[in-house]
């Protein structure tokens, strides 16, 4: 039942954002625990739940890394199976050791168990999204990407807070089994939910439409398999084809080209004749940004690789360059390698593995404000997303076409949403197979061209807001709900039944 709950919540991610699926799985969750506190071995059995639970909305919700092994069936294809089972399992242990929580303040029927399962489960999210760099893909808060509305209130709560607030709102719903008079919290939060509903509309009606004076953005979408990228009798053709999207006419001249992450199927610092063609695609006034494979040939030393962003001004003059800061486990990087590749495990997104930059950097570029990069999984990490300076606009390179044709890059879209909304900055989003699109300050796709299409997206750029509450006072207002929940939690146990 438990394993059942996790995959009905699942559902409301994307793509079928059925979001009311992810409370009622939360309450039942709670009654599930209910029975587990009468076990003989109370903490054990909250344990079993807790993992069941997250082992059916870890392997419904992530089903699409499997796509990533058949890239290369060759080398990687026999790893599928045990990816797409072992990762929920091991995910789960986080909501495992939820469940073990809860079960040392735990009684059936009280008020008191719904904040401590809140916090605990909670704390479950937040170690996800940290421990060992962190995975925080489908938190709690991108259950409402159905509603844009409801999602503005990752501009005060980010994205952990609103999780916060949807834990307790979904677990408040099992005190309808408890009887009539237990009602009182589910109706108090759904009040909470549908007032950040009204200010979100409210938000939305006054929101800035304008866009910012002279910049005139393409992205190009090449949506060249990962297949055929690197294969050597296809490069010409993969670079043609990026050059081609660019220079293809417009309405009105484009004044900034964004290609996707590793766009160029080589290195450019190892063709000077693809850098002549970067000179005469940005001739006197363009620039391009584009993700590229950076090599790093100290002396004495084996080279070092970098998946990077690289800034080309007019006339193709490399303005600067940012790397990677963080890396996909398993894709990009081996925790505990020698271990990993003794048994025959190997990066699937890079023979020897990529080397991590220092952390977010904002880049002056000609005739658009100060930009900050964010390479593809980049994006989904709360507060870690802008350098100082702010910028006044992040693109997200990225190549989605590893994540599967659907699932995995409506998800990756709705998340750099968020990111958008918490710091109150537009986000450009270049994806070699989709989904490429310009995302305002509120969140909104202004322009888009969906999964799997070949083409350009031509947009201007939309305004930054003033700084957010979220980016403000970073996670203060958290902190305060949690201190809030804490004392509900730690309230006497002879009073819980009220």
């Amino acid at each position: 039942m438990a394993v059942a709950l996790g995959a009905v919540g699942a559902t409301s991610f994307e793509p079928l954002r059925l979001f009311p699926l992810l409370l009622l799985s939360y309450a039942g969750l709670v009654l599930l625990l209910d029975g587990a506190s009468e076990s003989p071995k109370r903490w054990r059995s909250a344990a079993i739940v807790g993992w069941g639970f997250g082992f059916g909305i870890f392997f419904v919700g992530l089903y699409w890394i499997g796509h990533a092994f058949l890239v290369d069936p060759d080398r990687h294809g026999w790893q599928m199976p045990f990816a797409i089972v072992l990762m929920p399992a091991g995910l789960a242990l986080f909501t495992a050791g939820a469940g073990a929580l809860t079960s040392l303040r735990w009684r059936r029927g009280s008020m008191g168990r719904i904040f401590v399962f809140t916090l605990c489960f909670f704390f479950a999210e937040y170690l996800r999204g940290h421990i060992f760099t962190g995975f925080p893909w489908n938190l709690p808060a991108y259950g409402w990407g159905a509603s844009t509305a409801l999602m503005q209130s990752a501009a005060i709560f980010g994205a952990y807070g609103l999780s916060l607030l949807t834990i307790l709102f979904g677990a408040s719903l099992a005190r309808f089994a408890d009887g009539r008079s237990a009602r009182a919290l589910p109706v108090l939060l759904f009040g909470v939910f549908a007032l950040l509903w009204a200010g979100g509309e409210l938000r939305l009606r006054g929101a800035n439409d304008a866009m910012v004076e002279g910049v005139h953005l393409r992205i190009v979408q090449p949506a060249t398999p990962q297949s055929e990228k690197y294969v050597a009798a296809n490069l010409v053709r993969n670079w043609r084809r990026l050059i081609d999207l660019s220079s293809s006419p417009a309405a009105s001249p484009r004044t900034h080209i964004i290609w996707p992450e590793a766009a160029p199927p080589f290195a450019l610092s190892n063709e000077p004749q693809a850098r002549a063609e970067i000179a005469t695609l940005t001739g006197d006034t363009r620039v391009l940004l584009t993700g590229d494979v950076r090599i790093d040939r100290s002396p004495g030393a084996p080279p070092r690789f970098y998946n990077s962003f690289a800034v080309y001004g007019p006339h193709g003059n490399l303005l600067g360059m940012s790397d990677k800061f963080h890396l996909v486990p398993f894709g990009e990087y081996l925790p505990f390698p020698e271990t990993l590749r003794s048994i025959g495990l190997s990066e699937i997104a890079a023979n020897t593995g990529f080397s991590s930059g220092p952390g977010p950097r904002t880049f002056t570029i000609p005739g658009a404000p100060p930009v900050g990069p964010l390479i593809c999984y980049e994006v989904i990490f709360p507060r870690e997303v802008t350098g100082s300076p702010r910028p006044a606009w992040l693109v997200n390179l990225t190549d989605d076409s590893w994540f599967g044709p659907n699932t995995g890059p409506m998800q990756h879209l709705l998340i750099a949403r968020v990111r958008a909304i918490e710091e109150g900055l537009p986000i450009v989003r270049a994806a070699n197979s989709g989904i490429s699109a310009v995302i305002d300050s509120y969140g909104r796709v202004r322009a888009s061209l969906a999964l799997g299409l070949r083409g350009v997206v031509d947009n201007d750029l939309p305004v930054a807001l003033a700084s957010t509450p979220f980016p403000r006072f970073g996670n203060m207002i958290l902190l305060a709900l949690l201190l809030l929940f804490l004392g509900a939690a730690l309230w006497p146990v002879k009073s819980y039944d009220t």
